[in-house]
């Protein structure tokens, strides 16, 4: 009786580990192949200037000891009205959610890091919940032309709303090193990968360049950093438009950017998700150094990004915009000089 029982067990043991190593492959993208370079080594990706992710052992560490700051769901499902085709003279900004924002510049409408899902996670039922609406509901945009996405995480590359966005749009999608592939496998076309410091044209004279990040990327088990993670500055009429993705802080990536790309009219930063910061700060940053990168950038204008909308570290739902605050008075930085939105409001750029 003991070794049927023990024999069971085992075999559910097994089978438990077939099914989550075949779910991890199934999840896992395609790997980029190509010639090593000073971020590459001819398989993986990795961060010249800043230390790598944390591994397993400190993630379980992380988990068993968290402290979760506080979080307060809004049902109220709020949404601002259709926004207007463009403004030619101005950039105008909308936020939308996350890090997703419409920009509009040049007559042309664009996407960052669309989400309109509510999890963050290959499952609708698992992951990180949507706690706040989007300021836009998505049959209300407008013709969308540009989607730029900063590195594959299901937080910043959401498959069903690129599905739904590539069928009513057929947008140019701008994406690092490997992620087309994976675009492609998923039937979402006209996409184009780019390298750091890489640009390509987009339309009406408008120009998108990838720049470093510090980051990682993957979706299952079996594609850790095989793509690229970047950041991007939009060359308009109306000045340089930079946003960071999701990035750790060093001050030599952030300086170069701002040396080989600055100066900025406006930058979007991300400012959530980085406590407990011994765990997130090699590849989030907190406000402090999200106002570092807005000086190390040369930015005119922040806008935060990156908060408010999942718990996906340990910073409760108001602690970004409060150390912003507080980091803005550290750095003697004027108060409309790196703002917040809430979402669906509105920024024009003059």
């Amino acid at each position: 009786m003991i070794k049927k029982m023990f024999l069971s067990l085992i075999a559910i043991v097994i089978l438990a580990s077939i099914i989550v190593v075949t779910t991890g492959a199934w999840l896992s993208a395609p790997k980029y192949r190509g010639d090593a370079t000073d971020h590459f080594n001819g398989k993986t990706f990795f961060n010249p200037n800043g230390p790598p992710a944390k591994g397993v052992k400190e993630l379980f560490k992380w988990l068993t000891n968290r402290q979760r700051g506080e979080w307060v769901e809004d049902t109220s499902r709020v949404f601002v009205p259709r926004p207007l085709l463009f403004e030619k003279e101005n950039i105008r900004i909308t936020f939308v959610n996350h890090s997703t924002f419409l920009i509009q510049v040049d007559g042309l409408n664009i996407l960052t890091d669309p989400i309109w899902s509510e999890r963050t996670s290959p499952f609708s039922w698992l992951g990180p919940k949507r706690m706040r609406a989007p300021g836009i509901r998505f049959e209300d945009l407008p013709r969308i032309d540009v989607v730029i996405i900063s590195h594959n995480h299901y937080d910043h590359l959401d498959i069903p709303t690129m599905r739904t966005l590539a069928a009513a749009f057929h947008p140019i999608v701008v994406t690092p090193l490997g992620v087309k592939q994976f675009l492609d496998n998923e039937k979402i076309g006209n996409a184009a990968d780019l390298d750091w410091w890489q640009e390509t044209e987009l339309k009406n004279g408008v120009r998108v360049q990838a720049v470093p990040a510090q980051h990682f990327s993957g979706r299952g088990m079996f594609d850790r950093d095989a793509t690229l993670w970047c950041g991007y500055v939009v060359k308009t009429s109306r000045g340089n438009i930079y946003f960071a993705g999701d990035t750790g802080y060093n001050e030599v990536t952030f300086k170069e950017i701002g040396s080989r790309s600055g100066p900025m009219a406006v930058s979007l930063i991300p400012i959530g998700a980085y406590k407990p910061q011994w765990f997130m700060s090699p590849v989030h940053i907190s406000p402090e150094e999200a106002v570092r990168v807005h000086l190390d950038v040369q930015s005119k204008l922040s806008i935060g990004m990156h908060y408010g909308t999942f718990p996906l570290a340990d910073d409760g739902l108001n602690d970004p915009v409060d150390d912003l605050k507080l980091a803005k008075e550290k750095f003697v930085l004027d108060d409309d000089a790196f703002i917040t939105l809430d979402e669906g409001a509105v920024h024009i750029v003059d």
